[in-house]
């Protein structure tokens, strides 16, 4: 069985690529993940690579530093270059990717800490906030 699943900040802006003759969306960035066994603030770095419509929604939606859960496989790139070079690389392939943050850093932080609002203030549209006291009918 090849299952990884990875919560981290995105390093990088994803990167958009369209292969040839195909159309097919590919989106490649990588994300760090923090180790939580480590007494000192360690990560560890993955290459994730996203195909279809999901690699189009990354491009468009996500930014560099935003919290990402990605669900995947491990596939080891193994080649040779026209040197008889060897290189190694370890891609995490993802076939979900979850959003756990939008907008700016601005936006997350006044949403992270919300204002406290007046219970009676009237407005949304005609809605009224409760009063503690009274019940709820379900």
């Amino acid at each position: 069985m090849n299952q990884v699943v990875l919560i981290g900040r995105l390093t990088r802006d994803p990167e958009l690529r369209f292969i040839p003759n195909t159309g097919n969306a590919v989106a490649r960035f990588s994300i760090a993940v923090n180790r939580e066994y480590s007494k000192e603030k360690e990560a560890d770095f993955f290459n994730i690579v996203v195909w279809g419509k999901p690699a189009e929604n990354c491009a468009n939606f996500l930014k560099k530093g935003r919290l990402v859960a990605i669900n995947g496989g491990m596939r080891n790139n193994n080649y040779e270059d026209k040197n008889g070079v060897k290189h190694y690389n370890i891609e995490v392939v993802a076939n979900r990717v979850e959003f756990l943050e939008f907008g700016d850093s601005n936006e997350q932080q006044s949403t992270n800490n919300p204002q406290r609002v007046d219970k009676k203030q009237d407005d949304f549209n005609g809605f009224q906030a409760m009063d503690e006291s009274e019940d709820i009918p379900f």
